[in-house]
């Protein structure tokens, strides 16, 4: 059965997307079956993966608003064992669409059960807000993943998370767990970025990440070729990194 793990943070800004490509796809490589869900309404998880977002029939919207099924909605993509539900601007709508909707906050999670037995990892790329679709992503997911900038406001918004994700455990999903914290843009030239992770170690009891993803020109790179990092550069640091991180993440099973 899969285990499925939603990367959230309602801060934008902090490697989410990135995380979720990279994450996906470098557990792939490590020969997991994984399906990459993007309901970000921007679509940059879908594009970073070489699907053109805008050419898609079928996508998180459509079967969110019940137009097609899950399994009409994913696309396999040029990376072994790697599939995808796309997203795009069309998205954007949902919230509205489902303001009469009865159980809409568990759309994703009734969807997500007729798959989760098909994929060993099933990752969610939750858009910048604590919306409806960041709900869903909390109802369907075992755990969240946390990505978490270096830099001074680090901590903002994360106490408005933690009460989001209690909120949700205690009223929606009293199984979510947080998956951990993951540190993003890390730039061991600054005393700041040292700074931050001894100060985030300190004041959080959740469970962090050992890697810690770097600040790294080809991982800025690589979306724009509709690649992950381990294909675009397989030995850049960022690469070596994510490799990491889903080392760490596929020994928790």
């Amino acid at each position: 059965m899969g285990r499925i793990i939603a990367v959230a943070n309602q801060k934008g800004g902090v490697g989410k997307t990135t995380t979720s490509i990279n994450l996906a796809s470098c557990l792939a490589e490590l020969k997991k079956k994984v399906l990459l869900v993007d309901i970000d309404p921007q679509g940059n998880g879908t594009s970073g993966v070489g699907v053109d977002k805008n050419n898609v029939e079928n996508t998180a919207y459509t079967m969110i608003v019940g137009e097609c099924s899950i399994e009409q909605a994913i696309i396999s993509t040029k990376i072994e064992n790697l599939d995808v539900i796309a997203s795009n601007v069309s998205l954007a709508g949902a919230e509205i669409d489902l303001l009469e909707s009865e159980n809409r906050e568990y759309i994703l999670k009734s969807e997500k059960k007729k798959v989760k037995d098909n994929y060993e990892f099933i990752i969610i790329d939750c858009p910048p807000s604590l919306n409806i679709l960041t709900v869903n992503a909390m109802s369907a997911a075992d755990t969240i993943l946390v990505p978490i900038q270096c830099e001074y406001y680090a901590l903002e918004g994360l106490t408005q998370l933690m009460y989001t994700i209690e909120l949700v455990k205690k009223r929606l999903n009293p199984f979510l767990e947080i998956e951990g914290v993951v540190f993003t843009m890390y730039d061991a030239r600054t005393n700041l970025s040292l700074q931050v992770v001894e100060n985030v170690k300190g004041n959080l009891k959740q469970n962090i990440y050992k890697t810690i993803i770097p600040r790294n020109i080809r991982l800025a790179e690589a979306p724009s070729h509709g690649l992950p990092i381990n294909l675009y550069d397989s030995k850049s640091t960022g690469a070596e990194s994510y490799r990491l991180l889903a080392q760490e993440v596929a020994e928790r099973q």
